[in-house]
Parts: C-alpha cells; structure tokens; sequence
C-alpha cells in the first residue's frame, strides 16, 4: 500500500514559536525525511501567510522551501496544492515551474480504498459571514487587478500588515470550542448526512491537530494543525490517516475524548 502526506498552515513569513527562517529549515528537514519517503503529497494551504503571483516578481524570501519543492517534484511523485486564505492569490507559477496542480474548493480523491474530501477550509460551515464577504471581495478579478498595479514593496507590506492584524484578532485558535461551535466539524457532520460513503473530511485551515470521528460513527474529521506551533501533519497508510508530530513529541491530538480538548496551550 501506497503512503500519502498532508501537511498545511506552513504561514512561511510569519513568526510563530519559530522565527520563519527556523520554520522554514524545519519544513525543508520535514520534505527530506517524511515528504521525500512518501507516494503522494498534499500541501493543504496556507503555505504562505501571503502570496500574490505578480507576473515578473517572485516574493523574496522562502528559497529554502522552493529549492526543496523542486526537489520533491523532480522525483516525479504526484504534489497537490491548495490554496487558502493567506495565499489565496496563487494562480499558475508552482503549475508551470513545478508541474503541481492548485485547487481551490475541497475536493474528492480516492485514495486506498477511501473517499477523501480534502480541502483548506476556510469559510466552511455555518457562522464567519465577515471572512466569507472578504473572501468574495478578494477573489474578485477587479480586486486582484488592483492589486496589481501597486508597487510590491507596498502591496506586500499593506498585506503582511493585514495578515498579522487578523491573526492577533483570533486569540482562541488554538482552543478545541466543542463540536458545536467548531465551523469545520459542522460542516462535517452536515456533509456525512448528504453522503455517508464520504470516510475521511481533512483539512487545515483551524490550526488544531485533530482526528473526531462524526456522529455516524464511520467518517473522520482530520485536521492537520499548523507549523506556527505544533509541527504536525497526517499520514494515510493501509487505509488509516493519523495526526503526527514532526520533531514536536509533547503535544496532543484532539480527539472524540473530552479531556483531550484543552491540553495545547500556545503562547507566542
């Protein structure tokens, strides 16, 4: 049986419990040893806490995690990647120089004898209605174009600006809320009702690492948490994805057990 990877929430250029230089020598470690060993690979966004493809312009920085991408893709092993709500504006620079396809909707695989729907996440579920009337206004092609004609060094640091403000905003994120306040697993649980066939719903976006099994008892809600603080990615091997922890034993998984729910504690 094959073994497939999913890792997501990288934020490379932003500073979590690593400096993003450090974050980033790590995530290049993480493509050595686990990536390189496996069949298939998906990055499930949030790669970058921000990305735009100007059309000659690379943003500076993460050449590290590029050169180990390439690496990855010269061996020919299929990579996914999406995009999420900090690297929205990813278009067709890592298709046309690394051959990797971007989806931008969840989307569903068959992998091992499962049906895998896999997405980022972001703007799932009931509630968030703020975030979702950005996330039309910044997909609109009359917005990206604007943005376009801005110089770099202002776009970028306009965009930064704004990414680290709407982090600061969160400060529950790295509390488990309870299967009825976490968007994502609603939309899970309202999504195994329309398609009980559905085994695994996984995604990051949440910064959680997590693994609930839903309400009919059968399909799983995996979240692949973050690199800000945890290090963690999922791993599918003989039909069963797990969360683990790259070079990060002390932290935990939420799981269907209560008293999992408020062991990770992060401060910045």
């Amino acid at each position: 049986m094959s073994k497939i990877v999913f890792a997501s929430d990288f934020h490379l250029g932003q500073k979590g419990l690593l400096s993003s230089a450090d974050r980033e020598k790590a995530i290049v470690k993480w493509i050595d040893e686990v990536a390189m060993e496996a069949d298939e690979v998906f990055l499930l966004g949030d790669t970058f806490d921000f990305w735009y493809e100007y059309k000659s312009v690379i943003p500076k920085g993460f050449t590290r995690f590029l050169g180990a991408l390439a690496e990855l893709a010269d061996t020919g092993k299929p990579i996914h990647m999406f995009t999420g709500n900090h690297d929205m504006w990813i278009f067709k620079y890592f298709t046309l120089e690394f051959g990797i396809p971007i989806y931008r909707q969840p989307t569903l695989f068959e992998r091992q004898g499962k049906k895998l729907i896999i997405g980022h996440g972001d703007g799932l579920g009931p509630g968030d209605f703020t975030y979702k009337i950005i996330k039309k206004i910044f997909n609109n092609p009359i917005c990206i174009h604007l943005f376009h004609w801005l110089h770099p060094s202002i776009g970028m640091s306009i965009a930064n600006a704004w990414s680290t403000g709407s982090r600061n905003s969160h400060n529950d994120i790295y509390k488990f809320l309870g299967p009825e306040k976490e968007y994502l697993l609603q939309h899970c649980e309202s999504e195994s009702v329309i398609d009980p066939t559905i085994d695994y719903y996984i995604f990051g976006h949440r910064h959680l690492p997590i693994e609930f099994t839903l309400n009919n008892g059968k399909s799983k809600y995996i979240n692949t948490g973050d690199w800000l603080a945890f290090q963690s990615y999922a791993t599918m091997e003989n039909g069963s994805i797990n969360v683990q922890f790259f070079e990060n034993p002390s932290s935990m998984v939420v799981t269907n057990d209560v008293n999992s729910w408020d062991k990770n504690k992060i401060n910045f």
